[in-house]
């Protein structure tokens, strides 16, 4: 099938014109974070009315030709997942989305258990996609003819596959549940792309939780040198070594070099060629002071203890009510309404439809799917 390849302001005269002029467009982004250590935004995908074009980021700026329609809410903007293509536009080249329509939104407020791609359109139009280049580095260049074609494929078919799906939405009457997610999930990009920004890495790490003030002190300067060795190779921190060996490293308190190659999962090459910085540091962390220790951060809000078990007593008898309604409706329990939102319920105790308006993250069609059902219990407590 064919595609342009806009490598260059001088390519994307086709792709201006139908941005201009297009009411709808299909838009997807590869990143090259499996295999490099930035997740830099490295391909976009754009399928208008008339064709489909793959666009090269690394080649030039093409902020100024996509950012008027992909941030006008008139122009539906078709994605499936979006959720990582939209914080990839935002950090990458400050763009926005407006006018989101993403198919697997739909495709869960259905109640359809499969949500990838592939299994969508199978499903829906009979379309097989080629998986070969999954775990393709986007990052290379010149990317293999194809590469190209593969990226093109998943822009290719939305537009067909969102028809389906908002005819369906339509019919079960979700079409208004599936707008209000995508707005939510707009305006949640920014906002994940920064606190991504401020977080401490050690809250990544499995079984970070449960560490000594100094050992998760300790696990910070491990994750800052395998973050910086990283860099340096321009690899995912992840294929320098895993959180789990790094965090037994950490645990073990190895002496030298050989101590260290010996632990489980640590690449001995690695411990040859970087393990003396990492000892030391360890070493250091082991000679500091109390008051040069940080413990693992607190949640906002009061830490990582368990709710009241008061709290936790009435969460539960709000989820027996939410299953009952997601079994009802056909949808998934944490599709029709979080775990977390209910302890936040829980927490709170509205008595009314106006009090449950005020919970943080709550969405009007959840309270208006599930809310009664929920009040029942909620005042049975009061």
């Amino acid at each position: 099938m064919s595609f342009v390849y806009v490598r260059e302001p001088g390519d994307a005269a086709g792709l201006e014109h139908d941005l201009a002029r297009d009411r709808r467009i299909s838009l997807d982004c590869e990143a090259a974070g499996f295999h490099r250590y930035s997740d830099r935004l490295c391909l976009l995908q754009i399928t208008t009315s008339s064709d489909t074009y793959v666009v090269d980021p690394l080649s030039f700026d093409p902020t100024p030709l996509l950012k008027p329609a992909l941030e006008d809410p008139s122009v539906e903007v078709v994605m499936h997942g979006a959720d990582y293509d939209l914080r990839l536009l935002s950090r990458d080249l400050g763009i926005r989305v407006r006018g989101l329509f993403d198919t697997q939104v739909a495709a869960a407020l259905l109640g359809e258990s499969a949500l990838g791609l592939q299994a969508l359109l199978e499903a829906r139009l009979g379309v097989t996609l080629a998986k070969k280049y999954q775990r393709a580095d986007w990052a290379e260049r010149p990317l293999s003819e194809g590469m190209l074609d593969y990226a093109a494929n998943d822009t290719r078919y939305l537009a067909r596959l969102s028809d389906h799906l908002l005819a369906e939405l339509a019919s079960a009457g979700r079409d208004a549940w599936a707008r209000e997610e995508c707005r939510a999930l707009e305006g949640a990009a920014v906002q994940a792309t920064e606190e991504a920004d401020a977080e401490d890495p050690v809250v990544r790490v499995k079984g970070a939780r449960d560490l000594s003030t100094r050992e998760v002190t300790a696990l910070r300067k491990a994750l800052e040198w395998r973050d910086g060795i990283a860099r340096r190779r321009d690899k995912a921190p992840f294929r320098i070594i895993g959180d789990q060996p790094l965090l037994e490293a950490v645990l073990a308190r190895p002496l030298d070099v050989q101590q260290l190659s010996a632990i489980k999962g640590f690449p001995g090459g690695l411990a040859r060629s970087e393990g003396g910085a990492l000892l030391s540091l360890l070493d250091d962390v082991a000679q500091a002071s109390d008051a040069e220790l940080r413990p693992y951060p607190r949640r906002s809000g009061g830490g990582p203890g368990r709710p009241p078990p008061e709290v936790e007593e009435l969460a539960e008898r709000l989820k027996v009510a939410r299953n009952k309604r997601a079994a009802e409706l056909g949808l998934d329990r944490g599709t029709l309404l979080p775990n977390a939102i209910l302890i936040a319920i829980a927490t709170a105790r509205p008595r009314d439809h106006a009090g449950l308006a005020k919970i943080e993250g709550l969405r009007q069609w959840q309270q208006e799917a599930v809310g009664d059902a929920l009040l029942v219990v909620l005042n049975r407590t009061q």
